[in-house]
């Protein structure tokens, strides 16, 4: 199983991906806000998604999973 975390701590603004999308390395799959900054989270791994495991509005922390892949 591969997962994608929060890089920084921040509040979920948008999310690109959903149960069953194909991901590819380098593709945005979510959007952080923090310090009033938008911060892009792209996959460092390929494969489908099993788990959206945040919803827009929720506060992560560094290295939180916010995506598992199969």
């Amino acid at each position: 199983m591969k997962k994608i975390t929060a890089s920084m701590a921040g509040t979920v603004l948008n999310i690109f991906a959903a149960v069953g999308d194909q991901v590819n390395v380098g593709q945005e799959v979510l959007i952080l806000e923090s310090m009033k900054m938008e911060i892009p989270i792209e996959s460092g791994v390929e494969g489908t998604v099993l788990e959206v495991k945040v919803n827009v509005g929720d506060f992560v922390n560094e290295d939180d999973v916010l995506l598992v892949l199969e």
